[in-house]
């Protein structure tokens, strides 16, 4: 994309010193485990046309979401936080702890919630009734709510947006489909289900770490990609680099390139709102 008008809508940052992060523990993941910081993302996606990004959590940690706002707060890139609160806490308190945020540094960017539902063992975890009534206080507060689900999680996603239809919905990463073996059967339908929900939003994100990190290719993500593409339209597809977690497998170019070869037959309106214009109204960025 020419000139600096993308917004990456999907990033996380780190200092495993400050915030012990245990999940980088996992096999292939040591080159993570480093401080990642907003001037590194900077000196990368500020030059590849990156004009605003979404921080999004890493941990379920409420100190870990006010960080990240008062870093929103003293950056130019930084946009909007996509954060984390209990949704198992109570409607009341998820409330008061949305409140507590917004009055603190740098809380008029936090956009979004998101809980790591993907590690959840009950595959319906989002039905739960106290679950839902967290959701329906981050829909009152006028806040999105980012879904972070695997394939098999999504026929409960698809009954919580139903029984929500008032939250606005991002999908993260595609539901992380298995790109590595090619398999699209018990992952599109379930997904054309979630978007046949038009408060759902999808993000172009994640794919090349659920690929062969070593071998890739554009080719092998295309069939993924267009699934999300038809189901979803342009209009509701934004881009996400999903970095530094995508240094396992790709730069952070070689991530956008990848998604640019994607979207190529795209009208230049329809590539306007996957690389940024999606993710402007969807999380009410300000300019």
């Amino acid at each position: 994309m020419s000139g600096p008008t993308v917004i990456d809508a999907h990033h996380h940052l780190w200092d495993p010193a400050h915030r012990p992060q245990p999940w980088l523990r996992e096999s292939g993941l040591d080159p993570l485990h480093r401080a990642f910081t907003v001037a590194e993302l900077a000196a990368t996606a500020g030059p590849a046309g990156v004009a605003g990004t979404v921080l999004v959590q890493v941990l379920p940690d409420p100190a870990e979401t006010a960080e990240f706002l008062a870093v929103a707060d003293g950056s130019s890139l930084v946009r909007g936080v996509v954060g984390w609160v209990d949704l198992t806490a109570g409607r009341a308190a998820v409330a008061d702890e949305l409140a507590r945020l917004r009055a603190g540094s740098g809380g008029a960017r936090l956009v979004g919630v998101r809980h790591l539902v993907q590690g959840e063992a009950d595959p319906r975890w989002l039905c739960r009734p106290e679950v839902r009534a967290g959701l329906s206080a981050v829909a009152a507060a006028g806040l999105a709510y980012d879904l972070l689900v695997r394939p098999h999680q999504l026929p409960a996603a698809v009954a919580t947006v139903r029984a929500l239809p008032e939250l606005t919905w991002v999908l993260d990463h595609l539901a992380k489909p298995p790109v590595a073996t090619g398999e699209l059967a018990g992952w599109a339908e379930p997904l054309r289900e979630l978007a046949a929900e038009p408060g759902v939003s999808c993000k172009l994100s994640g794919l090349v770490t659920e690929a062969d990190w070593r071998h890739w290719t554009v080719d092998q993500l295309r069939p993924f990609a267009g699934v999300a593409l038809d189901a979803f339209g342009p209009e509701r597809l934004m881009f996400g680099s999903d970095w530094p977690v995508c240094l396992a497998a790709a730069s952070y170019t070689d991530v956008l390139g990848a998604a640019e070869e994607l979207t190529a037959e795209l009208t230049p309106a329809e590539r306007a709102a996957v690389f940024g214009d999606t993710a402007r109204r969807v999380y009410r960025l300000p300019d």
